[in-house]
């Protein structure tokens, strides 16, 4: 491993960043299938770190080409940015060797923070799981993996409204629960619409011992159009309240976008008062619609006691 002194924010843990007065902020990125989507997945980059988020992070393509820019993107982030770089790691299509290929890099490099995912079947998500012949099964097995090969803090999923393979909410905790008692240190949710679904969630947890702080994903909805693929994704339906605010305005882009920002903040506002560690905004690689709700939050750092300017980029 590197004896290179990293700069602060590269290698500091997100639970730590969790503890401050300001509620945490942070970014999800997808790795750009081509330089053209690239060039302007850093533009929105630029654009967001003015926010001084608490992390940012780049999901895991499982294909070569896309692998590979996500492992470029995140190097890159953590050199070339102010910004705390989280790495996402699935199991899918990888024997452990390859695993530790890849966690074995970043060891090496600059990345302390990885978000360790069992990851969606290779076929879809109406296939069933196959796992490689040399690797792993469940989440909990890649968090022991990161945690005995280097410095990491871990992260993992969460599913406030229950895991399409999940029989029940009550068997979603009782994974979450396994995942933290293998090191996981927190955990990010996927994509919901209701304060109840996430409270569900946090208070089985807590039932079952553990203080996990569980970061709820947030994803504004900026056309109609994606509601069919959330529900898919997902495994439920979109609340009806949600789709008949936004289908109510289908057809007027402009206004589909604001009532899917209003949406958004709403949820995220009554998130923060019920005491959710921050909102994790998954951005779609675009930056428009996530620094409106941003903005409507009120959670510049100026106000939170925070250095009003992004210093210059540390290079390490």
């Amino acid at each position: 491993m590197s004896s290179l002194r990293r700069p602060e924010h590269v290698v500091r843990s997100i639970p730590d960043a969790l503890s401050g007065a300001r509620p945490a902020i942070s970014f999800e990125f997808f790795p750009p299938k081509d330089d053209a989507g690239e060039a302007l997945l850093w533009e929105t980059i630029r654009r967001l770190e003015k926010t001084q988020p608490t992390f940012v992070s780049v999901t895991y393509g499982a294909g070569g080409t896309s692998r590979d820019r996500t492992i470029r993107v995140t190097d890159r982030i953590a050199r070339e940015t102010t910004m705390t770089p989280m790495a996402h790691l699935t199991c899918v299509g990888h024997s452990v060797t390859e695993l530790r290929n890849i966690i074995g890099h970043y060891a090496n490099g600059a990345v302390r923070n990885i978000l360790a995912l069992r990851g969606d079947p290779q076929g879809g998500l109406d296939q069933p799981w196959v796992s490689h012949p040399e690797g792993l099964d469940h989440a909990e097995q890649l968090v022991s993996l990161v945690r005995q090969l280097g410095p990491f803090t871990v992260g993992v999923a969460a599913f406030p409204d229950r895991h399409p393979e999940s029989p029940s909410l009550d068997a979603d905790a009782e994974v979450l629960v396994r995942k933290a008692d293998a090191g996981a240190a927190f955990a990010i949710t996927q994509f919901f619409f209701t304060t109840d679904a996430y409270l569900r969630l946090r208070d089985r947890v807590v039932a079952r011992g553990r203080e996990l702080p569980i970061i709820p994903g947030l994803m504004p909805v900026t056309n109609v159009r994606q509601l069919a693929r959330m529900t898919e994704l997902s495994g439920q339906p979109v609340p009806k309240d949600v789709s008949d605010r936004l289908e109510a305005v289908d057809g007027d882009p402009a206004a589909v976008r604001e009532v899917g920002v209003q949406i958004a903040t709403e949820l995220a506002q009554s998130l923060l008062a019920e005491g959710a560690p921050g909102i994790h905004f998954i951005t779609m690689n675009r930056s428009p619609a996530t620094l409106q709700v941003w903005d409507n939050l009120g959670l510049e750092a100026a106000q939170w006691g925070a250095a009003a300017a992004v210093p210059d980029p540390v290079r390490s």
